[in-house]
């Protein structure tokens, strides 16, 4: 059964035009559908870790799901610089409450049937807080990955930026084992020639 025409598709497939690390040079352009794929893969990874190797219990479908989704209010806000974004709590306070805006007026555009499968994937109020903790660690590596290979081409404007993910990785290494756990076995080849991985996959 048909109702009235709904955005919301229009919106995620527009993810490919925001370009990511505005006001940074980059050697190699993201966009935040890219990252969100990257994103997706790498929560899945991590929860996949934690049941196996922590006694966790998450869904990693789920978390794979909510990473999806965890730049939707970007695709009316665009991508923010972190610096501009957390540059003072006023500022911050201001843009999470844009963020959360862009949020509800994407799910809002959903058919009224549909919003309730929704609600706790868009809005990042809304996520359980154990899914929210691994997306959030998956973001922050995505972001490590993506510094560390702007470095190794040369694009000394990432330094700064690995500092900054180095001290907030620590944190979720200390409570989240799998995350030290996935950037000790998977991180560094990520970084490598496609010949190197090739010649480990022989």
């Amino acid at each position: 059964m048909t109702g009235s025409k709904s955005t919301f598709l229009a919106w995620i497939i527009r993810m490919p035009l925001i370009k990511r690390w505005a006001l940074m040079h980059t050697v190699k352009r993201e966009n935040i559908a890219e990252h969100s794929h990257q994103v997706a893969v790498i929560a899945h990874l991590l929860a996949v870790i934690r049941n196996e190797y922590f006694s966790g219990t998450l869904n990693p479908e789920k978390a794979a799901t909510m990473a999806l989704y965890h730049e939707v209010s970007e695709t009316k806000l665009s991508d923010i610089n972190h610096v501009t974004k957390y540059h003072n709590p006023h500022i911050t306070r201001e843009f999470k409450k844009l963020e959360e805006i862009s949020e509800r007026e994407c799910l809002s555009s959903l058919p009224a049937p549909l919003q309730k499968h929704f609600a706790n994937l868009l809005v990042q109020s809304n996520v359980d807080p154990d899914y929210k903790a691994v997306v959030k660690a998956a973001d922050l590596i995505s972001a490590y990955l993506k510094a560390c290979d702007e470095i190794q081409l040369g694009n000394r404007e990432f330094v700064p930026v690995k500092h900054r993910l180095d001290k907030m990785l620590a944190h979720f290494k200390e409570t989240l084992p799998e995350v030290q756990y996935l950037l000790d076995t998977f991180a560094d080849n990520c970084l490598v020639s496609v010949d190197e991985l090739s010649q480990q996959d022989t």
